[in-house]
């Protein structure tokens, strides 16, 4: 099928007479007929049997965005940072280090700089722009896995994923890439050398606002019984002795996530989120062609006001990663803009609150236009260095087109650049 119909039909398909949508399967216990069926399962998790790690709805919707992915399996989170979190830690143990791009999301350079630093996991942040010499150089024998972001949040610059996957495999670990802003109605990271793709579902894939999730898709790609990844390859003590390689093959990675992690830490999102979230992945490939293109006139339009100092996106010809996007996101560069406005932070939150059609707001990638102010709400706990480091400016503005009609967008963009005048 193509990403169109998979976004209709993959992940469930009634039979004689079953529910045309996916239903909500509103329980969290299942039955059996047999004491040792059950134990058959937790050997061989192929059905669920606790609502903490598995659910049917919840597996409709895994099996839907594994296949957008071109994934072998998928396992939904209750949140963008969970699936961030339980990503890594799949991976690395106390002792251990993995390497990130440090323009990525500023909620995850706080997991990754602070949280998992208490755990004694340290995460070695690089410029995305450096040569696979300068990378090579931070490298260590404790290091794990290499972790960015497709479309950065918000500085919206163009990961290059081969770069980073060539770098990754070259020694002999996992490349991890959030997806979130394109989704993979725009870019499918897996074809260009990623391993495993994860997602804040709460944005474009739900777009209606309705539900807060995350997801990790499992590429089936990378080989864990290289030696470097013992936990895959040697038994499990905590679960029956299994031998993840062994027994699950290309999926090894995702069934120990979801047998190890998912198991202790319980962030499994609920049947009606799930529900919820399919609903918005249905109209997924409609919705991005129309973010886009609402996305580039606005860009343009901002382009030409003298109230602007800069305007980051990348599908303006003369934006420093126009060209890599041509590579990577040939189809448009998402719904989500980044502009710095003249005046600083003061006029910035000005401009925001003299809005009216757009939503001030702590969300993004939503049907509806919604603005945010990095610098004093989502990235907050980062030092001025950091803020540089995530190419955050005082005067920016994270703007997110809607499906409005883009010629009232803009002119609400007009009357409150008037208004503040």
């Amino acid at each position: 099928m193509k990403i169109e119909t998979q976004c209709l039909h993959a992940g469930y398909t009634p039979g004689n007479g079953d529910p045309r949508v996916v239903p909500i399967v509103q329980s969290t216990t299942y039955t059996f007929d047999s004491t040792a069926h059950i134990a058959a399962l937790f050997d061989m998790p192929t059905e669920p049997i606790y609502s903490r790690f598995a659910n049917p709805t919840v597996d409709a919707v895994e099996q839907k965005i594994a296949a957008l992915e071109g994934g072998v399996a998928a396992m939904c989170t209750t949140s963008g940072q969970a699936a961030s979190l339980l990503s890594i830690l799949n991976v690395c143990s106390a002792g251990d280090s993995f390497i990130s791009a440090g323009t990525i999301y500023g909620g995850t350079v706080n997991l990754f700089a602070v949280t998992l630093k208490r755990l004694g996991i340290e995460c070695i942040f690089v410029d995305q722009e450096a040569t696979p010499e300068e990378l090579q150089a931070v490298i260590k024998p404790n290091t794990r896995c290499v972790f960015g972001e497709t479309l950065a949040n918000p500085a919206l610059s163009v990961l290059d994923i081969r770069k980073f996957a060539d770098f990754a495999h070259a020694n002999g670990i996992p490349l991890i890439v959030d997806n979130t802003f394109p989704t993979p109605i725009l870019c499918r990271p897996k074809e260009f050398g990623a391993d495993v793709v994860i997602h804040s579902t709460t944005k474009y894939m739900d777009g209606h606002a309705v539900q807060g999730g995350g997801v990790i898709v499992d590429c089936g790609t990378f080989p864990w019984d290289n030696g470097k990844f013992p936990d895959f390859t040697e038994p499990d003590e905590s679960y029956h002795g299994v031998r993840y390689v062994e027994s699950f093959g290309k999926a090894a990675y995702i069934i120990k996530c979801r047998m190890q992690l998912m198991r202790d830490f319980g962030c499994y999102p609920s049947a009606t989120n799930a529900f919820y979230l399919n609903l918005g992945l249905e109209t997924l490939a409609l919705r991005m062609k129309q973010y886009c293109i609402n996305a580039q006139a606005v860009a343009e339009y901002l382009k030409s006001c003298p109230e602007v100092e800069s305007v980051s996106y990348p599908g303006l010809a003369d934006d420093p990663y126009h060209e890599r996007a041509k590579t990577y996101l040939p189809d448009g560069a998402s719904g989500v803009i980044s502009f710095v406005i003249k005046g600083g932070r003061e006029t910035a939150m000005q401009f925001m609150d003299a809005l009216k059609l757009a939503s001030n707001v702590v969300h993004v990638a939503d049907i509806r236009t919604c603005v945010l102010h990095p610098a004093s709400e989502t990235h907050r706990q980062l030092t001025d260095e950091q803020l540089v480091a995530a190419g955050i400016n005082a005067g920016m503005i994270r703007f997110s087109c809607g499906l409005e009609n883009v010629e009232d967008i803009i002119a609400d963009i007009r009357q409150a650049f008037d208004a503040i005048q």
